[in-house]
């Protein structure tokens, strides 16, 4: 089984660091951007005139535009790509009808988490899978390796474009741009933007109500702007991988790499929503099975503080009475919305919501408690 990588040479797309660069750098470059490396990417961390306080505001309170390029696109094509792809992960893709989008994993054999990953389907031979961009070329690799004959996996990578509308006034943006945003959650279809085609999805991680856009790389630039001109109208702005950051945290949504890895299963990060129990195939489903019946030796929890402070992944959680070690923070920020420090940390199982701990930083002992996620009261859909 073969796939044909699509869209300009590694040349157009790297930087003088080796670094690819997104279709609209120049873009981001204009508008006064920071950026840092991201997962072999050259992206826009925080926007001058802004920062992420401001960019993270935005967001919750109006819109905030996001250049998630970086995230990988693959194309899987052929008589039976759906029905070949629910083998491989793990939600039941087989419950989709054209047109609608799922959270889903890829695993390996022993339950590990390769990648997650939102899977749209177009019918059973046309499938498209955004996997993260650290991970893309190992999901590419994993499903061309087990496709059967004439399943296609396309690597996109390059030649599309995401962008990110988020935020209450996100459907007054796309509005704007006579693009439909009346789609259910987790709903996608093509609309015609100027002279070209767009995918829009409604959609997020921000946990804000929002959409992702997909479109080629030679019309994203035109895209982006008319994005920004509207966005500008009612208070919005572009936002970076910061304030993306801080978002997610505050849904308690786990970054791959942090909160999800090929050491850290779903089970233990409470994404058990996210399998397809019943099907009788996908890779890792023995041993997540027995890992759910015999229950994880870990689990992620929600981290809040009550001392100020910043928690940082690798901190450990101490038990408030005992001072003893039950877990260890993956992720940790300060909340701009709650103006305190938040967390996910893996811990003992007999961790349980409304525990005292303490977080123990650079010296210091943050007192805490555990709560569930999300640590704010918002909802993407």
């Amino acid at each position: 089984m073969t796939g044909s990588d699509g869209g300009p040479g590694a040349s157009a797309d790297e930087s003088v660091r080796g670094l690819r660069r997104s279709p609209i750098h120049q873009q981001h470059v204009r508008s006064g951007a920071k950026f840092a490396p991201f997962a072999g990417w050259e992206m826009p961390l925080e926007y001058e005139g802004g920062g992420v306080l401001a960019e993270h505001a935005a967001v919750r309170d109006s819109v905030g535009l996001f250049d998630v390029s970086h995230l990988g696109t693959l194309d899987v094509r052929g008589p039976g790509a759906q029905t070949f792809l629910d083998t491989q992960l793990t939600n039941d893709l087989g419950r989709l009808e054209p047109g609608a989008a799922q959270y889903t994993l890829i695993c390996s054999e022993d339950g590990g988490v390769v990648d997650d990953l939102i899977a749209y389907v177009s019918g059973d031979s046309d499938v498209r899978l955004v996997p993260n961009a650290a991970n893309c070329a190992t999901v590419r690799d994993r499903l061309r390796a087990s496709a059967p004959h004439g399943v296609e996996v396309l690597d996109r990578h390059t030649s599309t474009a995401i962008l990110a509308v988020q935020g209450p006034h996100s459907a007054r943006v796309l509005m704007a741009l006579a693009l439909d945003p009346d789609l259910a959650y987790m709903r996608f279809n093509q609309q015609a933007f100027g002279d070209t085609t767009v995918s829009v999805c409604r959609s997020g991680y921000t946990g804000e109500p929002g959409f992702e856009l997909i479109a080629d790389a030679d019309e994203a630039a035109g895209l982006w702007e008319a994005l920004m001109r509207e966005a500008a109208n009612i208070g919005g702005r572009p936002a970076g991988l910061g304030a993306r950051d801080t978002l997610r945290t505050e849904m308690g949504y786990p970054l791959h790499g942090q909160d999800l890895s090929l050491e850290i299963s779903p089970v233990e990060a409470g994404l058990g929503w996210a399998i397809g129990w019943d099907k009788s195939e996908f890779v890792g489903r023995p041993a997540l099975v027995a890992e759910r019946s015999a229950g994880p030796q870990r689990r992620l929890r929600g981290i809040r503080l009550s001392d100020p402070g910043v928690p940082r992944p690798g901190m450990q959680v101490l038990a408030a009475e005992s001072g003893r070690e039950v877990g260890v923070l993956t992720s940790g920020t300060f909340s701009p919305t709650l103006r305190i420090g938040i967390g996910l940390a893996l811990c003992e199982p007999a961790v349980g919501v409304g525990d005292q701990v303490l977080v123990q930083a650079r010296g210091r002992q943050l007192a805490g408690e555990v709560v569930k996620p999300p640590f704010v009261e918002t909802s993407p859909r």
